[in-house]
């Protein structure tokens, strides 16, 4: 999952002698000796950062007759600023998405829970349909008098619900037996 590989990456980039490491590198190819001389840390101390910044592919080694020289993969962290950047924006996003979900529910949705009215706009009309879906579950099985019954406690117009959840996909008919897809399978408003 692409946010395990974000979090992994600013664990390890957690650490005020990884960031000095690449900074270092970032203006060019070093050593681990000189590394350690530039930060005053002892050898093995950089080797373990360096393999950790290594792991996270930020870091990567090539040979020069007896001396390793280590460079700053920039690659890899302009990637990661910019999937930061993206997650981000995405979140805000759902935000204002629930946020606007939540005033549409608000208009439609009285007091005591009744639906008043069935929204025309599609969007809106989705947004309404999740709502009331959180009345069945997942994986089970329903007759449609029991499909009726649940939608009744909402609207009086059970009928049009209920077709409204076979056609955006929310449930599956077979037999006059109903089951609620999996969310992925769920109608967008997008």
């Amino acid at each position: 999952m692409q946010l395990n590989r974000i979090v992994a990456f600013h664990k390890t980039m957690g650490d005020p002698t990884r960031i000095r490491i690449v900074h270092l590198l970032a203006k060019g190819p070093l050593h681990g000796q000189a590394i350690a001389g530039k930060l005053g840390l002892t050898p093995p101390t950089i080797t373990h950062h360096l393999n950790k910044l290594k792991d996270i592919n930020l870091v990567y080694q090539r040979r020069d007759k007896n001396t390793i020289y280590f460079y700053l993969n920039e690659s890899v962290l302009q990637h990661q600023a910019k999937s930061l950047v993206k997650m981000l924006e995405e979140e805000e996003e759902l935000t204002v998405m629930d946020n606007e979900a939540a005033k549409i529910i608000k208009n439609f949705i009285a007091a005591d829970g009744t639906l008043k009215s069935i929204p025309a706009q599609r969007k809106k009309k989705l947004i309404i349909l999740e709502h009331l879906m959180q009345s069945f579950k997942i994986g089970e099985k329903y007759e449609e008098k029991e499909v009726n019954e649940v939608i009744k406690k909402y609207h009086e117009d059970y009928a049009t619900i209920r077709r409204e959840f076979i056609i955006n996909q929310y449930m599956y008919r077979d037999n006059g037996i109903y089951e609620v897809n999996p969310k992925e399978m769920w109608a967008k408003s997008e």
